[in-house]
């Protein structure tokens, strides 16, 4: 029977951190009508790692909040592995601190986020994707009672 399997995994003390339940939920809601069945994990890190991957993937020699990483299948393969994402717990706590909102709020954006990317959107292919993909995520956390993430306009994670 087809379903929704994420994977939550603490790489540090998970104080402060959100519960595996709760991960999942925020996940499922992001894939609602897209996915009927999927599987992912999601990884909560310090500074260091999160760094690490960021410069190894991206190029970019710092730690930022949120990291997605799409399973890349040979062609014509089937499967219901979406990928990885990888939140950096430090820099989510300091954003949630900067923009005055609830850092279970902020932790729940971005995995929605993530798993948007996983999907396949994009916000840095082009305004009209950026907009598109703001709206979808202010429609799934108002669905989970959290209020627009972007009504102080934060930067894109």
């Amino acid at each position: 029977m087809p379903g929704i399997t994420v994977h939550v995994a603490y790489a540090l003390p998970r104080r402060g951190l959100p519960a595996a339940a709760s991960v999942r939920r925020w996940a499922s809601a992001a894939l609602a009508g897209h996915r009927r069945a999927a599987e992912l994990s999601v990884r909560f890190v310090g500074s260091e790692e999160g760094r690490a991957l960021n410069r190894d993937y991206r190029g970019r020699d710092h730690a930022t909040n949120v990291l997605s990483f799409p399973v890349e299948l040979p062609r014509g393969v089937r499967s219901p592995l979406l990928g990885d994402l990888v939140i950096c717990a430090p820099v989510v706590a300091l954003e949630a601190l900067a923009q005055a909102k609830p850092l279970v709020h902020h932790h729940a954006h971005l995995v929605v986020h993530g798993v948007l990317h996983l999907l396949g959107m994009d916000h840095e292919r082009g305004e009209a994707e950026a907009q598109a993909m703001e709206a979808r995520e202010r429609r799934i956390l108002a669905g989970l009672g959290i209020p627009d993430p972007y009504t102080a306009r934060e930067p894109h994670p």
